[in-house]
């Protein structure tokens, strides 16, 4: 304690003590012991207000009650969640970020809950702003991990790690601003590299504009990295709000933009150009305009492709593949579609296209059609633009050149950035894209396909198949069976429309159905997973059946729609309790039981009884305890269910004597590869790929560890070991579990270890075992990429420390100077 007795020191003003106000200490001190009192009875609301009062009357009082300021905001923001006062929830959050605003915990939290209400990019910036803070907390670091995905959108590290496409559109600027064209707005700006080549290139001013706000505030530090922040003006909202004088000053001569995705329009950009042109561009030049009066867009147009192909991987994510499902027959549950579907009418519930990359998808895939030209459209033609979703639809006749099921139509485009440059999509270019993928059904010979845009939305839509001349319309056939024996004409066109009954193509159809996120379609044919759990769940175990003639007791928290709780139901005296909580999916698991001759009252819907789905694991009654509990443990993207080994603990105390949990372990795998794919999709590489600007700094602090949705398969990689066993979670005995593990592998090739995929055998039981990384898995797998890659030759030793927290698994790797294998 300082001596308060002392005389200051000569020359040195002191400072005028604070006037003490009676009024005010005694209220922050009544009110300091009424938050306590409150606190005390679970009065978190009450509890909560005295804090904001004492806490903005008395600012020295937060260091001394930030601990139960933290505990009551938190236990207050439960109590609004589960009652659905939202708002006032996230108006709690802002008065306590007005007295912390850099507490990591509570940004966090607030994090958090913006997660769970689906406000992803503005809970990863709560995660990323914990982070800043606090480089080291554990709990912000997994949540932005998982979540970065949604604030620096992966495909921006291959964008700007592609060098060819950077350089195209920088020499396009080049010549267009040489032209003439010396004011230039970039529209979706991302990282700003397209506005600053226009500034190199001698633009007069530059405009861009940028919805995302942590892009927004990316390329703000970009443009002042590169030393044009005093020349380049970069506004923070959509184009289609922009407007002259208010937001630039005049209109523009250029407009850049990439705002384009796999199937070219779906992320507005024909709204956004006819907006431009209409408020933001000078006018198209004509015969009669000079050119400094006339303003022009880059990419000037492109022109669409596509491709019928047959794909099993693309087939088993979209349709039904299996009769049965473990045990069950399927026959009863009428039509299942995945919420991707070709049509060309608009649905609420469908998109018209998903993406994938075609050169690797895990079972390649076989062309059935030659290429074809989809349509072509002009950027710099207004009228073109605004025409588009009028567009008469049109048809298209492709001969079928291979054998095969049609399972989807492959889109790619050419970009046309002006007379002489483009830039290719296509399969089988070294591209930062992607293609659209358009699932269909079944077809042969000649396939007559419609393309529209009616919502600006490209969509390509499988309508009819020739055969001998005769076009069967797929709205209203069966699935076809195709043999090269010839059979009668009349025949023929009879055993087609009989066996084509099931491609319904159109969106607009009566008939019902259900659908299953594309996911949960490959689970359902995923038939060694269910097979290995008919066999490795059998609840007739002697450890169970004791002459016992009541019911067991089985509780299914598989996420999404699973059909465990119905093959448990399936094995005689069990009750088992669903977790699938839509209506429709509801539905057919009752279809499927009665199918099945599954007694009505065995299948029950957990969520059905539930106020909060946060307590999912309860007692089934005061009196029972759970024979099983199944568990949903890994992710489909390849990662630990978040908040599984607590769900597991909290499992156990509800099982009865002799219960289990399914699956009762997981042992997770991995080898060591050099993979140069995966270090161009996690950061970027250097000044080089993105043409001198200084990009890499700002938008690697985005970069996360561990790469998800991997196709092990068909990753471009060298493998420098074999597998090894890193970690094993046990679910039914918490002491065999540890939180870390040091394990040696020996490398077997020389090279540098970039990254270290992993995946995982799923125990059911002690013998039986499916694995996240076989062939008809539903699994994706993940990988660990190393922040900086390690050279090995062959024969050495890695020493790899792997540790689990909360989930998350993180690994370091080390050339081991001690020779030898190694485990603890």
């Amino acid at each position: 304690m300082p001596n308060t007795s002392a005389r200051p020191k000569h020359g040195r003003r002191t400072r005028r003590r604070r006037r003490e106000d009676p009024a005010r200490n005694e209220l922050v001190s009544s009110s300091l012991e009424s938050a306590q009192q409150c606190l005390f009875s679970q009065d978190y609301g009450t509890a909560f207000v005295h804090y904001l009062l004492v806490l903005n009357l008395a600012p020295e009082f937060k260091d001394f009650a930030t601990e139960s300021f933290r505990f009551t905001l938190f236990k207050w923001a439960e109590e609004l969640d589960s009652v659905g006062r939202i708002q006032d929830l996230f108006n709690c959050y802002e008065q306590a970020l007005e007295l912390f605003p850099t507490d990591e915990v509570i940004l966090n939290n607030m994090g958090e809950h913006l997660f769970r209400m689906g406000f992803r990019d503005e809970a990863a910036g709560y995660f990323h702003k914990a982070l800043k803070r606090r480089p080291d907390y554990p709990e912000a670091r997994e949540n932005f991990y998982r979540v970065a995905n949604w604030l620096v959108e992966r495909w921006h590290f291959l964008m700007l790690n592609d060098h060819g496409r950077n350089r195209k559109y920088q020499q396009a600027i080049q010549k267009a601003v040489q032209s003439g064209c010396n004011t230039v707005l970039d529209i979706g700006t991302g990282t700003g590299i397209l506005g600053m080549c226009a500034k190199q290139a001698g633009a007069a001013e530059v405009y861009a504009c940028e919805l995302s706000k942590t892009m927004y505030e990316l390329a703000c530090e970009v443009v002042a990295a590169n030393g044009m922040d005093s020349s380049i003006k970069i506004l923070h909202m959509k184009s289609l709000e922009m407007e002259v004088p208010r937001d630039i000053p005049h209109r523009v001569s250029l407009v850049v933009t990439e705002t384009v995705d796999a199937g070219l329009f779906g992320e507005g950009i024909i709204e956004s150009l006819i907006h431009a042109w209409h408020h933001l561009l000078l006018p198209p030049q004509n015969e009669f305009s000079e050119q400094s009066a006339t303003g022009r867009v880059i990419p000037a147009g492109a022109t669409v492709f596509g491709m019928a192909l047959e794909c099993v991987e693309i087939r088993r994510h979209h349709r039904l593949c299996v009769s049965e499902v473990g045990s069950l027959s399927m026959a009863a549950a009428g039509e299942l579609r995945s919420p991707v579907s070709c049509s060309s009418e608009p649905h609420d519930s469908m998109e018209p296209y998903t993406t994938e990359r075609l050169s690797r998808l895990p079972g390649g895939y076989k062309p059935l059609t030659e290429p074809f030209t989809a349509l072509s459209i002009d950027f710099n033609n207004v009228q073109e633009l605004e025409g588009l979703s009028s567009r008469e639809v049109q048809q298209v006749r492709l001969p079928v050149t291979q054998e095969g099921k049609l399972d989807a139509l492959a889109v790619w485009f050419q970009l046309h950035l002006d007379e002489e440059s483009s830039i290719s999509t296509g399969p089988q270019e070294d591209t930062c894209w992607e293609q659209a993928i358009y699932p269909v059904h079944n077809a042969k010979d000649e396939l007559i396909v419609e393309v529209s845009c009616l919502d600006a939305y490209l969509r390509l839509c499988s309508v009819a198949v020739v055969r001998d001349g005769h076009e069967i319309r797929l709205d209203k056939c069966q699935d076809l069976h195709y043999s090269e024996n010839p059979i009668s004409h009349a025949n023929q066109e009879a055993e087609l429309c009989s066996a084509l009954a099931c491609l319904q193509t159109d969106q607009n159809q009566t008939k019902d159905f259900c659908m299953v996120e594309c996911s949960e379609m490959a689970l359902l044919n995923n038939q060694d997973y269910h097979q290995s759990f008919c066999v490795g769940s059998d609840l007739a175990d002697p450890v169970n059946s004791t002459d016992r003639s009541d019911l067991l007791y089985v509780l299914d928290v598989s996420e999404g729609f699973s059909l465990l709780s119905l093959i448990a139901a399936s094995q005689g005296q069990v009750k088992a309790y669903s977790s699938v909580e839509k209506n429709k999916q509801q539905e057919v698991l009752k279809r499927l039981a009665h199918s099945n001759n599954i007694p009505e009252q065995h299948l029950e819907f957990w969520l059905n009884y539930m106020d909060d789905e946060q307590g999912m694991l309860q007692r089934p009654s005061r009196e029972e305890l759970w024979s099983a509990i199944i568990l949903d443990c890994i992710e489909t993207c390849g990662l630990i269910r978040q908040k599984l080994m607590e769900k597991a603990s909290l499992a156990r105390c509800l099982l009865e004597e002799g219960g289990r949990i399914f699956p009762e372990r997981i042992v997770v795998y991995g080898k060591l590869v050099e993979s140069n794919t995966l270090l161009l999709e996690s950061a970027v590489q250097g000044q080089e790929p993105t043409l001198g600007f200084n990009i890499a700094p700002f938008i690697n602090q985005f970069t996360v560890p561990v790469h998800v949705f991997l196709d092990f398969s068909t990753l471009d990689c060298n493998h420098l070991s074999e597998s090894v066993e890193l970690f094993v979670l046990d679910l039914m005995d918490t002491n065999a579990n540890y939180s870390n593990r040091e394990v040696k592998v020996q490398a077997t090739s020389a090279g540098r270890i970039t990254a270290i995929p992993f995946w995982y055998h799923i125990y059911l039981d002690q013998e039986i075992s499916v694995s996240t990384l076989s062939q008809n898995s539903h699994w994706k797998q993940a990988a660990i990429v190393l922040q900086q890659p390690l050279e090995v030759q062959a024969g050495d030793w890695v020493r790899l420390a792997v540790k689990i927290h909360k989930s998350t698994i993180s690994i370091s790797a080390y050339v081991d100077c001690v020779p030898g294998p190694m485990e603890y």
